[in-house]
């Protein structure tokens, strides 16, 4: 740990990652101060903070509370760009994110894993497949558990962190042994000027990279390949398209690991997590565990146990011959172009939430021939509605998730799917992605089955 006694430390954002930093920092003897715009009603767990001696600055930010500070420390949730923070930096006051901290004061192999879609199954099944090996690996980072926490033990055979742009972006000296980027595609519009600066805040997960390290890239994806050149660590690509001479590859029923004249097929059919995307997120989990030598077998093994997580292509029911997907995690288009490629038609599609700034014209193509229906809901509703208007899919517009789940029940017929993958956030409705899936899953659990010889 550094040296952090007596140092005036504000950390920014009173969140599940904010306060434990506030935790962190007090029991290293800092004067820590937890600074959020939200009033103290509608934060969790402060008392237990004020008892280690953590003050607050809640309604708001005390601009000459940044000025003074040592270091602030941000929240991933928290923009660069307030002016508080625009204004501590001017002055010169160092400004970190809590991954940077937590790196810092730990010392097992980080693998780090990043991307617009699939990260928290391939951060998932790795932290699976490292304890089917007898490892102590720390699985978390965007996942749920703040990075920070991983501190409390010193004895971790590997870090499993999940990595979003927003966590990516406060970085200074953080280097991961592996770094995986599975995938870009547009997302956090609207928290982003453009693209350009949303794959800018991915790609400082290889800043710091040396030769010594590796990269872990989707040979599929053009905006990852078109990165490489920037990267000093050494490369190794999986695909789902195209053979490679080494690296992880689909040929046909089975995966190939080819690596060093050693190869090694595995049969594609054992694997409980289906679609093209998951397949993807297997060969990205397996190849960090493959170089560190982990044993083929207990890894595959591993990943073929692996049934994914909540919220995440999830089938909730079969009723009156239809099934229920929920794909609430489904909060960008990429995401849900690649779930509906892995469905058969006629599907409804529920979507909206409150929009991200994202292009929806990749949908255009992805659903002729596969939605019949689409319910829209949420702020995106109007705007999904008026860029989807020319496909051939019915548009429907409903106020409320149980009003979707009410209308799909009547328009899919028997054979179909309704799949929830919303393209949107959950923040204008629900407080997170998972209340807006669970209560997708109990209305779903709550439609009645109609009996045999009725319409």
């Amino acid at each position: 740990m550094e040296n952090f006694s007596q140092k005036n430390i504000l950390v920014v954002g009173a969140g599940l990652s904010g306060r434990a930093l506030a935790r962190y920092f007090a029991s290293a003897g800092a004067k820590v101060v937890l600074t959020d715009q939200r009033q103290e009603q509608g934060l969790a767990d402060l008392q237990s903070l004020r008892d280690l001696g953590v003050t607050f600055d809640l309604g708001g930010h005390t601009e000459s509370l940044f000025l003074q500070a040592d270091l602030i420390v941000v929240s991933p949730g928290v923009s660069l760009d307030v002016p508080v923070l625009r204004a501590a930096r001017q002055k010169g006051v160092p400004i970190l994110g809590e991954v940077e901290i937590a790196w810092r004061d730990l010392d097992a192999p980080l693998i780090g894993v990043t991307g617009t879609n699939g990260k928290s199954t391939t951060t998932s099944l790795l932290g699976e497949i490292f304890q089917a090996w007898g490892k102590e690996a720390f699985v978390g980072g965007n996942l749920g558990t703040p990075m920070i926490e991983a501190v409390d033990r010193k004895d971790w055979d590997f870090l499993v962190v999940e990595l979003s742009s927003f966590q990516l972006e406060a970085l200074d000296r953080f280097r991961p042994k592996y770094a995986l980027l599975l995938n870009l595609s547009e997302d956090h519009l609207d928290r982003y000027p453009d693209y350009n600066a949303y794959i800018a805040a991915k790609c400082e997960i290889f800043r710091n990279q040396t030769v010594d390290d590796w990269a872990i890239l989707n040979a599929d994806d053009p905006q990852v390949v078109a990165l490489e050149d920037q990267l000093q660590a050494k490369i190794v690509h999986f695909s789902s398209q195209q053979p490679l001479t080494e690296g992880m590859w689909r040929d046909g029923g089975e995966l190939v690991w080819r690596w060093q004249g050693v190869e090694i097929r595995f049969p594609v059919a054992d694997l409980l997590l289906q679609g093209r995307h998951n397949v993807e997120n297997v060969m990205a989990a397996m190849i960090p565990a493959l170089l560190e030598n982990c044993p083929a077998e207990i890894a595959w093994c591993a990943a073929c146990r692996f049934n994914g997580l909540p919220h995440r292509m999830q089938t909730v029911r079969v009723v009156n011959g239809v099934t229920w997907i929920n794909d609430s995690k489904g909060t960008n288009v990429g995401s849900v172009v690649k779930s509906l490629a892995g469905l058969p038609a006629p599907v409804t599609l529920i979507a909206g939430g409150k929009d991200k700034g994202g292009d929806y014209s990749p949908l255009v193509s992805a659903l002729p021939g596969k939605v019949s229906h689409l319910v829209l809901l949420g702020e995106a509703a109007a705007r999904l509605e008026q860029e989807l208007c020319d496909v051939e899919s019915t548009i429907h517009r409903v106020e409320t998730l149980a009003e979707a789940v009410s209308l799909s029940a009547l328009l899919t017929p028997a054979g179909g799917t309704v799949l929830l993958s919303p393209a949107c956030s959950s923040f204008d409705m629900f407080s997170s992605y998972e209340e807006r899936g669970e209560n997708f899953q109990t209305l779903v659990m709550d439609i009645p089955a109609r009996k045999e010889g009725t319409a």
